[in-house]
C-alpha cells in the first residue's frame, strides 16, 4: 500500500500510525469542553481514505449522524458518501431511531457486546478480501459510549480492550475521542488512565496556556510511545505545536512562529 506524504506537523507526528504503514496501533484523542479535538478525528477519518490507500473504516458514532461527518469532511475534500458506497466506509450510526429502538429494554452490557460482534465481524470481512485490506476503527466518543452502557464506565472500558484486541488479532488501527474533563474524580483515574496505557500514541487538545488569541486556537501535544532508537532500545517522542482551525483546513504551527 503506498502511503501519502506528511504535509503538516500533525502527519509528521503521526508518521505511518494513522495511514495504516504500521497497523496494530491504537490512537487516543483527548480534548476538553473548552477546546474541541473533532478536527482531529476528522483529519484522522480523512488521512485513513486516502486516495493512495486500499484502507477501510470502521466509524462507531455516538456524537453526530453521518450527514455531520460528510458535510464537514467535503469541505476537506473527502466525500464519505462515495466512500460508503465505494465499500470503504462503514458507519454504525448510534443514534438513529431504528438503533435506539432496537436497544430499548436492553441493558448496558448486551447493548455493547451485540455491537462488538458486529465490529468484529466487519473486521474479519474486509480482511478476508484479496488483499487483506488495513482497517481502522474509529469511535467517536468514548463519554459519550458511557450513556448506551447506562452510565457504567467499566462496561466501556472492557468494550474498548476488545476491541483494543483487534489490533493485535488483525493488525486494525484504532482511533477513539475521549473528553478528559467530564468524569468525576472518583472515574477519572480509571477509565483515563487505562484508555491512556493502552493507547501507542496520545494526542492532546488543550486550551493555549496564555489564555485566548485571535488567530491561535488552542494546542496539540502527541506522544509517540515506544519509537526504536535501535540497539532494541526505544522512547517515547513528544510533538508540541499550536492550531488555527479555518473553515476548511486546520493550520498547524510552532509556539511563536505564527505572525
Amino acid at each position: 500500500m503506498a502511503n501519502a506524504p506528511p504535509f503538516n506537523l500533525l502527519d509528521e507526528s503521526l508518521g505511518d500510525t494513522a495511514s495504516g504503514g504500521d497497523g496494530g496501533r491504537m490512537i487516543l484523542v483527548e480534548d476538553c469542553v473548552e477546546t474541541s479535538g473533532a478536527f482531529v478525528v476528522h483529519h484522522l477519518l480523512k488521512r485513513a481514505l486516502h486516495s493512495h490507500s486500499s484502507d477501510v473504516v470502521v466509524f462507531l458514532s455516538f456524537a453526530h449522524p453521518f450527514s455531520h461527518y460528510d458535510r464537514v469532511l467535503r469541505k476537506m475534500g473527502c466525500n464519505l458518501s462515495v466512500q460508503r458506497d465505494n465499500k470503504r466506509l462503514l458507519f454504525f450510526d448510534m443514534l438513529t431511531l431504528d438503533r435506539l429502538d432496537k436497544n430499548r429494554g436492553k441493558t448496558g452490557e448486551d447493548i455493547l457486546i451485540a455491537l462488538y460482534g458486529e465490529v468484529q465481524k466487519a473486521v474479519e470481512v474486509f480482511r478476508s478480501h484479496e488483499g487483506r485490506q488495513h482497517v481502522t476503527v474509529v469511535i467517536d466518543d468514548v463519554s459519550l459510549m458511557e450513556v448506551d452502557a447506562k452510565g457504567s464506565s467499566n462496561l466501556v472500558l472492557d468494550f474498548l480492550r476488545y476491541c483494543y484486541s483487534l489490533t493485535a488479532q488483525f493488525g486494525c488501527s484504532l482511533i477513539a475521542l475521549n473528553h478528559e474533563d467530564v468524569y468525576s474524580t472518583a472515574d477519572q483515574p480509571n477509565l483515563l488512565l487505562q484508555l491512556e496505557y493502552l493507547a501507542d500514541l496520545v494526542i492532546k487538545v488543550e486550551p493555549l496556556a496564555t489564555g485566548l488569541a485571535t488567530d491561535v486556537h488552542g494546542q496539540l501535544t502527541v506522544s509517540n510511545k515506544n519509537i526504536q532508537v535501535g540497539s532494541g532500545k526505544s522512547r517515547n517522542r513528544i510533538h508540541n505545536f499550536q492550531f488555527r482551525i479555518k473553515d476548511s483546513s486546520v493550520e498547524y504551527f510552532y509556539p511563536g512562529s505564527k505572525t
